[in-house]
């Protein structure tokens, strides 16, 4: 074979070890996941892969049909990424809200987007996909990426897999945010079947208004039909100015450009590692910062 093709490049993403951030703790080894890596910018690219293929394996995914479903942003961007590359159409429900970059990204691919009320946030794009699904259930293939076992899947085939090998096995925590539970889900039930003493903790927001971008405050939204909320061994909550403070620290002191939600993951990760005497903590960082820029927190 002369060459790959785009999609077979999706996972395989690197572990790097912070340096400098982890240093007060010497007994502790802090471990970022590096999903920006993915050719669509993120850790969604496993998941919308994923999904993708089994739709294809069950014939509910064809030419004739548009892939529909709703996005706050990186799941979308994944979707119009692989539907341009397989040649499907992409219809996606997203906050008005969302990223400018994101948009711009999603309208280059080709996707057709439905901006919904940016006051309802990514349940009011599940809320709109849910609507057009009934409406008209032999257009569409609804993706439903909240309650699709597809995703969790995904992350149990590749993400668990590579994460016991590149630690090879001295995984102690793993630290993952949740949106749709589908990295966490996943990750967590292979991590747990290798070695059932790695505690799985969850991260999400600390209230229903926040900049956490990806992330649900799951007390106040819609529940993925994906997560068991008895399945995470910790709950972690972290404020947004947390978050932005560490995206700030992971460019200024590691030359790593993160986004919003890699930074709720430090967060979490520098709480739990000032907590516990030695371990290896492994921190999903979902992508990077390049789609962030524009935000007001890097004025500040």
């Amino acid at each position: 074979m002369l060459a790959e093709t785009l999609l077979e490049r999706i996972g395989n993403t690197p572990l790097l070890r912070l340096q400098k951030i982890g240093r007060p703790f010497p007994s502790v080894t802090l471990l970022a996941k590096a999903e920006w890596f993915n050719p669509g910018g993120s850790v969604k690219d496993r998941a919308a892969a994923g999904i993708v293929a089994a739709a294809e394996r069950a014939g509910m995914l064809r030419p004739d049909r548009t892939l529909l479903d709703a996005s706050s942003g990186n799941t979308g961007v994944a979707y119009a990424m692989i539907g341009a590359a397989k040649g499907y159409r992409v219809k996606l429900c997203i906050p008005a809200n969302a990223s400018a970059e994101v948009i711009k990204t999603l309208k280059a691919y080709g996707a057709e987007l439905v901006l919904t009320s940016p006051l309802e946030s990514s349940d009011g794009a599940i809320r709109e996909a849910r609507r057009l699904a009934a409406k008209e259930p032999h257009r569409y293939y609804y993706a439903d990426q909240y309650n699709n076992p597809a995703n969790w899947q995904a992350h149990y085939r590749t993400t668990g897999p590579e994460i016991w090998e590149q630690t090879q096995g001295e995984i102690t925590h793993l630290i993952a945010g949740l949106g749709t539970s589908g990295t966490l889900m996943g990750t967590g039930r292979y991590l747990k079947e290798q070695k059932p003493s790695v505690q799985i903790a969850a991260v999400q927001p600390d209230s229903p208004l926040h900049g956490l971008e990806g992330l649900k405050h799951m007390t106040t939204s819609i529940v993925p039909g994906i997560y068991d909320e008895r399945f995470p061994d910790l709950n972690l909550e972290v404020k947004t100015e947390e978050a932005y403070a560490m995206v700030k620290r992971l460019a200024s002191e590691e030359g790593l450009l993160a986004g919003i939600s890699s930074g709720a993951a430090l967060a979490a990760g520098l709480v739990l590692a000032s907590k516990i005497e030695a371990g290896v903590i492994v921190m999903i960082f979902p992508d990077g910062g390049s789609r962030y820029l524009d935000e007001e927190f890097w004025k500040q």
